[in-house]
C-alpha cells in the first residue's frame, strides 16, 4: 500500500487517484476526514503521532508525509523554529529506535512542532523490514534543514534522495506557492521532476517545445465563462470565511446586481491581492462592523465596472498583488488575520465618483479557492465555511503532488487529468 501521514483534506490523494492509484490516509481532523469520504479516499481517523507502526510494517511500497505546517507557516506565530533543535533530536533518536518525544514535547513552545518527526518513527519502523521503496515529503520552505537531516538518515539506508525548495506555478499550479521537497527512492535516482511552466513562456528549440507561460488565475478560473461560480457579496465574515454577516434573506449575489444591469464583469481589470492591511484598510474604505444587523446587502453601481478587483487574504503588514492574468500568491486560511476577500480598487477618478460608485467586498469561494491550490472545482469540501477554507490553505497541490509521484508509479501523468477550469 501507499501510507498517507497527515493526510488533510486529499490533496496527495486526488493526485493518485488522477494517476489512477489509492492510497491510504491517516488525519486527526474531522472534517478533513469527511472530505476526504465524500471523494471517495480510505481513512483511518486517528492521531498519527499516537497510532501504531506495526499494522503497516511490510505492506508499504510508499510513504507521504506533509506533517502540519502551523508551527512553521509565516501566516503564523512560527514557533516552530524555536523549537527546531527539538524535533532535530527527536528525529535523530528516532532514527536509532529511541523514542524521546515525550520528553522533547515538553520543552516545545508550540506542540505541533514535532509532529515534523513523526514520519522518521513510521520510516525506522518499516525500514526493519525492507519498505518503502520510495518516500515523499513536503511542508513550507523554513522545514528545508529538517529534510536535510532526513536526507542524511535515508542515504545511510541506501536511498537515493533529492531536497529542495519548488514553486507550484512551474508545474500548472495557478499560484506560486513555495515548498520544502524531499523525494527518496531505493530504486531509481532520486531528482525533481522537470518543470513545466515558467514566468515567461519559452520557444521551441532543437530539443523540443519550451515551458509554457505560468497558469493564470483567469485561465485557472476560466473568467467570464457562464459556468463560473459567482461569489457572495458580503461585508466582512468570520475567519477563512466564516459567519455570514448578513441576516438569512438579506445576502445578495453578484448574479442579482449582474441580472438588474447595475454590475459589468470586467475580468482584465481583475487584481488578486494578498494584502495585510489593518485600521488603514478598513478607513479607506469604510468600516464593515457597523451595518446594522438588518441593514440591506450592498449594491452595484453602473461605475463598479470601471473598478479593478483585488484579494485581501489577511490584514498584515506586509502584501503579495497579483494582477488576474498571473498566478496568485500563495493562499493561507484559517485565521482571521488571513480572510480572503475580493475587493475593489478604485479608478483614476475624483473621490467623489469613488464613493458613489464604491462595490462591496466579495468573499473567494471554496470553489475559487480549491482551484487556485489545482483542486476539481466539484471536490467535495465539507465543514463550515471556516473549515472548508483551513483545510484547502493546507492542503498540498495535487497537480503539484502529481508530478511529484508519477516517476515512482506504474502510471503516466497526464496534465488533461488536471484541467482546472472545467
Amino acid at each position: 500500500m501507499i501510507l498517507d501521514l497527515f493526510a488533510g483534506p486529499g490533496g496527495w490523494s486526488c493526485a493518485l487517484a488522477a494517476l489512477g492509484i489509492r492510497d491510504v490516509g491517516l488525519e486527526w481532523d474531522p472534517w478533513a476526514c469527511k472530505t476526504r469520504a465524500a471523494a471517495g479516499q480510505l481513512t483511518v481517523r486517528t492521531d498519527v503521532a499516537m497510532y501504531p507502526t506495526h499494522p503497516f510494517v511490510g505492506r508499504v511500497t510508499g510513504l507521504i508525509a506533509s506533517p502540519p505546517c502551523q508551527a512553521w507557516s509565516m501566516a503564523g506565530k512560527r514557533l516552530g523554529l524555536l523549537d527546531q533543535p527539538l524535533v532535530h533530536q527527536a528525529v535523530a533518536d528516532l532514527a536509532a529506535g529511541r523514542d524521546t518525544r515525550e520528553k522533547l514535547l515538553a520543552s516545545c513552545r508550540d506542540p505541533r512542532s514535532l509532529l515534523a518527526a513523526e514520519p522518521m518513527r513510521y520510516l525506522h519502523a518499516l525500514h526493519a523490514e525492507g519498505g518503502p521503496q520510495w518516500v515523499a515529503m513536503e511542508e513550507v520552505p523554513d522545514v528545508l534543514p529538517l529534510w536535510k537531516q532526513y536526507a542524511s538518515i535515508l542515504r545511510s539506508w541506501g536511498f537515493s534522495v533529492w531536497t529542495g525548495i519548488l514553486n507550484a506555478a512551474d508545474y500548472g499550479v495557478p499560484q506560486t506557492r513555495r515548498r520544502a521537497i524531499l523525494l527518496a527512492s531505493r530504486t531509481r535516482t532520486a531528482a525533481p521532476p522537470p518543470p513545466t511552466h515558467a514566468k515567461v513562456a519559452e520557444p521551441v528549440s532543437l530539443f523540443g517545445p519550451g515551458r509554457a507561460r505560468w497558469v493564470s488565475m483567469a485561465e485557472a478560473l476560466g473568467w467570464g465563462a457562464t459556468d463560473r461560480p459567482t461569489p457572495t457579496v458580503c461585508a466582512g465574515g468570520g475567519p477563512g470565511g466564516g459567519p455570514e454577516p448578513f441576516p438569512s434573506g438579506a445576502r445578495k449575489t453578484l448574479t442579482d446586481a449582474r441580472d438588474r444591469g447595475t454590475w459589468q464583469s470586467r475580468p482584465e481589470t481583475v487584481v488578486l491581492q494578498s494584502r495585510r492591511e489593518g485600521a488603514g484598510w478598513a478607513a479607506r474604505h469604510g468600516s464593515r462592523e457597523n451595518r446594522p444587523a438588518g441593514g440591506p446587502a450592498p449594491t452595484f453601481t453602473a461605475e463598479a465596472h470601471r473598478w479593478s478587483w483585488s484579494l485581501r487574504s489577511n490584514n498584515q503588514a506586509n502584501a503579495t498583488v497579483r494582477h488576474i492574468d498571473e498566478p496568485a500568491g500563495t493562499l493561507f486560511f484559517g485565521h482571521r488575520a488571513n480572510e480572503c476577500i475580493w475587493i475593489a480598487e478604485p479608478p483614476k477618478t475624483s473621490a467623489a465618483e469613488q464613493e458613489r460608485s464604491a462595490p462591496e467586498s466579495i468573499r473567494i469561494t471554496d470553489t475559487e479557492a480549491g482551484i487556485l491550490q489545482s483542486f476539481p472545482r466539484d471536490y467535495p469540501w465539507q465543514g463550515t465555511k471556516g473549515q472548508r477554507f483551513s483545510q484547502i490553505g493546507n492542503a498540498v497541490p495535487p497537480l503539484l503532488a502529481a508530478h511529484l509521484l508519477a516517476p515512482h508509479l506504474p502510471a503516466t501523468l497526464n496534465p488533461a487529468d488536471f484541467t482546472l477550469a472545467a
